[in-house]
């Protein structure tokens, strides 16, 4: 009689093991398919096992949203050599492409507290940013909020009109596709709109974030 085998030692449960569940959920299906019992199933313990590190499925998604922000490269923002407002782009720049990896935790940030560390890091660096720029802290810390709400309402823009779940399609693609939606503006109606097609379709493109970004810079720094 074949003797039986032992079962291997199991792999020990941890924080990062459930998120990194709960994220993969989440760009596969979206905040639907990210439940508890789902990345329980996904790392193969029972649902409390889970609910020993998270109490609730808003507690993991709050996890989420700090994990994806703890991806942003931050090595750039605190190169004095650097000026301030090239550091400001490129903090941009790489939270925009971190996030936007992800597109259905978008509406998890625009709609939800954003008070964990890595999010308080963040908001810490723009800070020290702006007063580099000349800003007193008051006008910094509203200049950064200001910042904050057009980056991520740019990427709001960015998956409003894409798949609920998944990757984005490429910028090229989502540009063709707004053009096709906005090609049968009656001309008649809204005359400006309909010539203003082309540069509507390209909204969600990285140069025309960039033109926001910096004429918004240069608004705010405009008394410094």
């Amino acid at each position: 009689m074949a003797q039986r085998r032992r079962p291997g030692p199991r792999r020990a449960l941890s924080e990062d093991m459930i998120l990194d569940a709960a994220v993969d959920l989440l760009d596969e299906g979206g905040t639907a398919a990210a439940s508890v019992r789902s990345i329980a199933a996904r790392v193969g313990v029972a649902p409390n096992a889970v609910y020993t590190y998270f109490p609730n499925k808003a507690a993991v998604l709050q996890g989420v949203v700090e994990r994806i922000l703890g991806e942003v490269e931050h090595d750039t923002v605190v190169d004095q050599a650097r000026p301030w407002g090239e550091r400001v782009e490129s903090l941009a720049l790489h939270l925009r492409e971190r996030v936007l990896a992800h597109p259905a935790a978008v509406p998890l940030m625009v709609g939800g507290p954003m008070d964990g560390r890595n999010a308080l890091t963040l908001n810490e660096h723009l800070l020290e940013l702006l007063c580099d720029a000349g800003l007193t802290p008051t006008d910094a810390a509203r200049a950064s909020y200001l910042i904050v709400v057009y980056v991520f309402g740019s990427m709001a823009l960015n998956v409003a009109h894409g798949p609920d779940s998944g990757p984005l399609p490429p910028e090229a693609d989502r540009v063709a596709d707004r053009r096709q939606r906005f090609s049968s503006i009656p001309a008649e109606a809204f005359p400006r709109s309909a010539a203003a097609t082309d540069t509507i379709a390209s909204f969600v493109t990285t140069e025309q974030f960039l033109w926001g970004l910096r004429r918004l810079l240069d608004g705010v720094t405009a008394r410094a």
